[in-house]
């Protein structure tokens, strides 16, 4: 088989791992996937965080993939201009508790401004870029808490077509399912559309579970999509139940 015909036959099982990720149609919803020096790009927009990160899943699994080129983002609850985006972005990390002692940076036509200097902040800083609705998290945080929960508080702005994480841990901390419950418990208690005290989560190798009774079946993926928006979090088993 040459070089044409072994690209062909991957983009081919690209196409059907996509076709049996259950959260994408692609009739209505189609992603655009190219194959090159054994990286796969995708190109698309999908309904919500679950569908992006079970398909990025789907397409890495792929026998021949060595990379994966990620331009898949999120059709955002609502429209939002960059700079809306970015002061509600701004503003939910100013207001939590978690982040007062990093300091907070935006950047604005190419300048990065200063929105909170700390004296105690040291090294730590957090900057927010947004451009085309993709919100971009730089920095160093002392822990992988504050990392997640920056980029939970930026996935829950409803303009929010992306979340990149590039926040950096300093000195570098060791991640356990442990700690991917507790920021997953986190979010759940933040999320002021979800009754945490009903819900339990599970973690075994970054696959979270979560069980317990909700009153309705949006409060249901609420509580699935914090779990997903969590940085490290590789799938999620969602058993809640809908209480009648």
């Amino acid at each position: 088989m040459n070089a044409t015909d072994m690209d062909t036959n991957i983009l081919e099982r690209a196409e059907s791992a996509l076709n049996a990720v259950a959260r994408i149609d692609v009739r209505t919803t189609p992603v655009a996937i190219y194959f090159s020096d054994g990286a796969l790009t995708a190109e698309g927009e999908l309904p919500d965080v679950a569908a992006k990160k079970l398909a990025l899943e789907a397409l890495a699994a792929v026998p021949g993939v060595r990379g994966i080129v990620d331009r898949l983002h999120i059709t955002p609850a609502e429209h939002m201009e960059d700079g809306e985006i970015r002061d509600l972005v701004r503003n939910a990390l100013l207001q939590d508790p978690a982040l007062t002692n990093i300091a907070l940076y935006e950047m604005v036509k190419g300048d990065r401004l200063v929105v909170r200097d700390t004296a105690y902040a040291g090294l730590n800083s957090i900057t927010i870029t947004v451009e085309h609705g993709i919100v971009t998290l730089d920095g160093d945080v002392p822990g992988l808490a504050q990392k997640r929960l920056a980029g939970v508080l930026a996935w829950w702005v409803p303009g929010s077509r992306d979340v990149i994480n590039g926040i950096a841990v300093t000195p570098p901390e060791e991640d356990s399912d442990e700690e991917i419950t507790e920021a997953v418990r986190i979010a759940l208690e933040k999320d002021p559309f979800v009754n945490a005290g009903q819900v339990r989560v599970h973690t075994r190798n970054s696959e979270v579970v979560l069980d317990g009774f909700v009153p309705s079946e949006p409060e249901k993926d609420m509580a699935e999509f914090d779990a997903w928006y969590v940085f490290g979090v590789d799938r999620v088993d969602n058993r809640i139940e809908v209480a009648s």
